[in-house]
């Protein structure tokens, strides 16, 4: 892409940052100064101004083993196959390879006993703590799930499932800014400026000009939608045939809660807003299913995978583990690295202290102590997974001696 082009994507993003509305209020320190380019704003100082805040607590707070009891409560041996899953990723970094190497060492059954000296060994936990210091977090549940669909388009199968656009750009921001890695854009060209990429509501009504590949037909829209809130799951064709999709890219506008939005229109109560409950709303108002899906503008494109019998492919590159994978904001707990949840289950006090693998990612988890919970493949996982909405705690476990990333 020209870099011609970049100029005029980063001011799309960041101009409502830049755009400081005039103010005429002046305190001992003069006028407001004028606006700069994000990341650093100006703020107007003035009179009376409230006490500044004290700092934000450290993401990660090192402890040791005797401060964490669930780690009795687990039987570690149950997530080796799953270390040695992230390990064929996290070999190849220095601060891994000596762990992996002796994980790899230890051989594909190890017994409870020898994996727990294992990790108390060579592993040092990190607690993971939201910015006020306090220590619990959202943890929710999600699955691969199967839906109906068809190669070809048809009166039973009529949604498209979407591959990535070729008229979609995907712009890195470090490219700008180095302060921004990991941030990305995604847009458009008209008239040779960027703007921003379609939302969910102008691809549905661009279907048919859309320049993107058409990998399947769905049978359902509502099962279609949760498709892509998943990022990944199979497609059962009529001659009983399942293809595998994948997460391959989105349209760069943020996700929004349907489950909220029905909520605020008065639809539904809180306690109903689950996957269950949105998808029952939705079979009894079929008029309004439309403005239902719209009031999400995210959209989520596919690509085809090979077929397997392991589980979906998450962030990390590696097939997710039922019930022994989660996915993390990857700001504060490195991909591929074991992690101690502990939590409850699904509307319940019944207690779920688990050691899992950071293996995926997801647009909705974000901070510090936010984790995803992987539940599996097929309709019983997705009722557990619609109805996780637990607080939890965490500790990420890095080997001794490695600084998290988070803190450098």
């Amino acid at each position: 892409m020209p870099r011609a082009i970049l100029p005029s994507l980063f001011a799309l993003m960041l101009g409502a940052c830049a755009h400081v509305p005039e103010d005429t209020r002046t305190s001992d320190t003069g006028p407001c100064p004028p606006a700069q380019p994000c990341p650093v704003c100006p703020v107007c100082a003035s009179q009376g101004a409230a006490a500044p805040q004290a700092p934000a607590a450290a993401p990660l707070q090192a402890r040791t083993w005797a401060d964490i009891p669930q780690w009795q409560e687990d039987d570690p041996a149950a997530a080796w196959q799953a270390l040695r899953t992230s390990c064929s990723t996290l070999v190849r970094q220095p601060a891994w390879r000596a762990v992996c190497e002796a994980a790899n060492a230890l051989g594909t059954a190890p017994s409870s006993a020898e994996v727990r000296r294992f990790f108390e060994a060579r592993f040092t936990p990190w607690q993971l703590i939201n910015p006020d210091g306090s220590t619990e977090g959202l943890v929710t549940g999600y699955y691969e799930p199967l839906i109906e669909g068809s190669r070809q388009r048809s009166a039973r199968s009529n949604w498209p499932i979407h591959g990535v656009p070729k008229d979609m750009l995907t712009i890195d921001l470090a490219d700008v800014h180095p302060e921004l890695k990991g941030l990305r854009l995604r847009g458009r060209i008209v008239d040779n400026k960027v703007v921003p990429y379609w939302t969910r509501q102008q691809i549905d009504e661009h279907a048919s000009r859309l320049p993107a590949p058409v990998l399947l037909w769905a049978s359902d829209p509502i099962d279609l939608f949760f498709l892509q809130v998943q990022g990944s799951g199979r497609v059962r064709l009529a001659d009983g045939s399942l293809v595998r999709i994948g997460y391959a890219d989105q349209n760069g506008h943020p996700y929004q809660s349907i489950g909220r939005w029905l909520v605020a229109q008065g639809e539904l109560s809180l306690d109903k807003a689950s996957m269950e409950g949105i998808k029952r709303w939705a079979r009894d108002n079929p008029q309004r299913l439309e403005e239902l899906l719209h009031a999400n503008p995210s959209y989520v494109f596919f690509r085809e995978l090979p077929s397997s019998t392991g589980g979906p492919i998450g962030a990390l590159g590696v097939p997710l583990t039922e019930g022994r994978s989660i996915a993390v904001d990857p700001r504060y707990v490195p991909l591929g690295a074991p992690v101690l949840l502990s939590t409850t289950y699904p509307n319940s006090p019944r207690p779920l202290n688990r050691l899992v693998l950071a293996q995926d990612t997801g647009g909705a988890i974000k901070g510090a102590v936010r984790a995803d919970f992987f539940w599996g493949f097929g309709a019983e996982a997705g009722v557990e997974a619609g109805r996780m909405r637990q607080q939890g705690r965490m500790w990420a476990l890095l080997p001794k001696g490695m600084t998290p990333p988070a803190l450098r």
